[in-house]
């Protein structure tokens, strides 16, 4: 009797799969944040740095010279918030977009849960804004910041999540593209550097002079993660009806990638 090993439905997130194999999301994590630090002087600190410089070139540029608004809260604390979650997203999406071209070896030898892969570069990301939270704490203690404890701990865990299955929907999308498509490699850094400026990380909504403006942001689905983010330490009401575009819209991008990558799966080892 022939037992066929193949990729579960398109729909499906093939959980029980997953948790099968579940250390191989040890092995891979673990080996892509040793790649990607191994070579590095200063190892780990990079995750702390990264963000850091580009606070500080954030804050003289557009905080100093441009005197761009922050929502009452000092402009250092306004664009780490909104650095931490925007490099979740395109770390992760970066890393998991280009994850199957890279692993391509692999897929070709043995058979495991494609989706391993992708959501193990996500997972590195994820150890980056951990690594940088510990700089965000001591910011909000230099800067005596005052927070709300409730959002504080209800929202910003939110934000987190959205950013995370943003990147991960676009990111398997993109990975799944990649892989046939080896275009998408130069699309990709384009993409995110553009998106950056469309998202309100370094400039609050508010800013905005038309009301449409606000709601094509609000398509971005890092508007509504960082906007939860930050609401534990801006004392405003979050616009509902922005923040469910926006979560809408990132409930979107993760069924379309999900859908796409398990439709094209079956041909990785082909293509790679």
């Amino acid at each position: 009797m022939e037992k066929i090993i193949g990729p579960k439905e398109k729909l499906s997130l093939g959980l029980n799969e997953l948790w099968q194999y579940r250390e191989l999301f040890f092995f891979f994590t673990w080996r892509d944040i040793k790649v990607k630090y191994k070579q590095a002087t200063l190892g780990f600190a990079w995750a702390i740095l990264q963000p850091l410089f580009m606070m500080v070139i954030f804050t003289l540029f557009f905080g100093k010279a441009l005197k761009v608004p922050s929502d009452e809260i000092p402009y250092p604390i306004f664009v780490y918030s909104g650095l931490l979650l925007w490099n979740v997203f395109s770390s992760g999406l970066s890393s998991a977009a280009n994850s199957m071209v890279t692993n391509a070896n692999i897929i070709k030898k043995i058979y495991f849960p494609r989706l391993i892969i992708p959501i193990s570069s996500i997972l590195v990301s994820l150890f980056d804004f951990l690594m940088a939270l510990i700089v965000f704490i001591g910011m909000l203690i230099w800067f005596q910041t005052p927070i709300q404890p409730l959002k504080l701990f209800l929202f910003m865990p939110l934000g987190l999540i959205i950013a995370t299955f943003t990147s991960f929907g676009v990111g398997t999308l993109l990975a799944a593209l990649n892989i046939k498509y080896r275009d998408f490699q130069y699309v990709i850094p384009f993409m995110i550097q553009v998106l950056l400026f469309m998202t309100p990380v370094i400039y609050p909504v508010s800013i905005l002079p038309a009301l449409w403006m606000k709601y094509v942001m609000a398509i971005n689905p890092m508007y509504g993660a960082i906007e939860l983010f930050r609401s534990g330490i801006i004392d405003k009401a979050i616009d509902v009806k922005l923040l469910t575009v926006s979560i809408c819209s990132a409930s979107f991008f993760f069924i379309i990638g999900i859908y796409y990558f398990r439709k094209t799966e079956a041909y990785f080892a082909d293509l790679a």
